[in-house]
């Protein structure tokens, strides 16, 4: 009996652990794909708009235009220089207290607050605590993040690595 108790308890673990198919996000790289858990506890227009743009097929092919060893890795620009955004309009910051540290994935914007619309960051580790409260943190890796870690270095990379598709969980191919 006690076997049959254990056996349901793992089970019963594993289904509580298991992400939320509509509010996990996934970034496949060359390496492998990355599961990120989407946060609209703390941003939800930034949620919203990021799941548009995957179910869209917006972010499929695009580079990572800037990344910065021990920082983040930028991306989410239509034109690969970093100056570039989808046809939406721009979204309002959504700043809280929650910490930036290793794969927290931020909205990108200009020194406006209130110009963020489709690049995002993800950070590389705890380089990212001084954005705390200055940009808004709309998700956080969950698994992949040895294939972030392994995206092509440079302002911009030599050869930038791409997102090669990115879609939610719930509209993955069976």
């Amino acid at each position: 009996m006690s076997l049959a108790l254990a056996l349901f308890a793992l089970a019963s673990a594993s289904l509580a652990q298991a992400p939320d198919p509509q509010s996990t996000l996934v970034i496949e790289l060359k390496g492998g794909r990355v599961l990120v858990k989407l946060r609209p506890d703390l941003a939800p227009k930034h949620v919203e708009r990021v799941k548009l743009l995957a179910k869209e097929g917006f972010y499929d092919g695009l580079k990572f235009h800037r990344v910065i060893p021990g920082f983040m890795a930028q991306t989410g620009d239509p034109q690969g220089t970093g100056i570039g955004g989808s046809k939406l309009p721009n979204l309002p910051a959504e700043f809280t207290k929650e910490v930036y540290k290793r794969g927290s994935i931020g909205a990108a914007r200009t020194p406006d607050p209130n110009t963020a619309n489709s690049q995002f960051f993800i950070c590389f580790g705890d380089g990212c605590r001084g954005l705390t409260g200055q940009y808004t943190l709309w998700g956080e890796v969950v698994e992949g993040m040895e294939h972030v870690d392994a995206i092509a270095k440079g302002e911009p990379p030599p050869q930038p690595d791409v997102m090669q598709k990115v879609y939610l969980l719930a509209d993955a191919k069976k």
